[in-house]
């Protein structure tokens, strides 16, 4: 069993000094334990969304586990006295949890991803960690789901005996859906958002000593323009801003909103 570890809000959005050692066993716990729980893998844009909605504070507190992604979270975890906080990276964790399940024989399944991405990242899965059972697979569209599929997803996945679901539907959509989905999913929920198409090599990473030194968002704005640069140039300001204000002990006030 998992150790109790520290849990530090930052900006009101509470993230965990996790380390990938003790998330990897904490899910496999739960897991094999098959209780309905959901992890969410934090950056930068998911404390911003949080402060800007009420809604997405509460389905971001309400997880089970809550990792640092993103270096500027560990930074902040660290200058808020966790100076052993590590960085807990989605598409590195994806790999470990996996590795982790094949040991355990604990059967896995995907939700999320396009049908192409999906179908690239199964065969990369089969062949990287042959051990693994791969339970369940689905690539949901473009659309919400009507609360007939909603069901029929959820008893296949159920009849499916996955335990761990590893969720790609990108922050903050997965994180709703995982909230909304624990207690009626039997198994850890992992939302890791574009881990999916890395592992599946559809997308490219950012070279490590980009992410060693918190530049992974500079690499992704300069690949994917389009679709993040409003994430990254409205949210990371703002952060570095706020986060100073609530370093120096001046509570920043949290915008009133709704949730998208």
């Amino acid at each position: 069993m998992s150790t109790a570890i520290a849990r530090e809000p930052i900006l009101g959005m509470k993230v965990d000094a996790t380390s990938y050692l003790h998330a990897a066993a904490t899910v496999c716990d739960w897991a094999d334990r098959r209780e309905s729980r959901y992890v969410c893998i934090a950056t930068v844009n998911n404390v911003m969304e949080a402060y800007d909605s009420p809604a997405f504070q509460t389905v971001m507190n309400q997880a089970d586990l809550v990792t640092p992604d993103g270096m500027p979270l560990v930074w902040g975890l660290r200058l808020l006295g966790q100076g052993d906080a590590t960085r807990v990276y989605g598409p590195d964790l994806t790999p470990i949890l996996l590795e982790s399940a094949a040991a355990a024989q604990i059967p896995v399944g995907f939700y999320g991803g396009s049908p192409e991405v999906l179908g690239k990242l199964i065969e990369v899965v089969r062949r990287r960690f042959g051990g693994v059972q791969i339970a369940y697979s689905y690539s949901p569209p473009f659309r919400p789901l009507s609360a007939e599929e909603d069901r029929g997803v959820v008893e296949e996945i159920n009849r499916s005996g996955a335990r761990i679901l590893f969720v790609g539907l990108n922050t903050p959509k997965q994180d709703y859906w995982m909230a909304a989905h624990k207690g009626r999913v039997q198994a850890v929920m992992v939302g890791v958002g574009a881990a999916f198409d890395f592992l599946a090599g559809t997308k490219s990473q950012a070279p490590r000593w980009m992410m060693r030194h918190g530049l992974e968002w500079l690499f992704r704005l300069a690949t994917e323009p389009r679709r993040l640069w409003k994430r990254y140039l409205k949210h990371n300001p703002r952060f570095v801003v706020l986060f100073a204000l609530q370093l120096l002990g001046l509570k920043p006030r949290q915008r009133a909103g709704t949730a998208s």
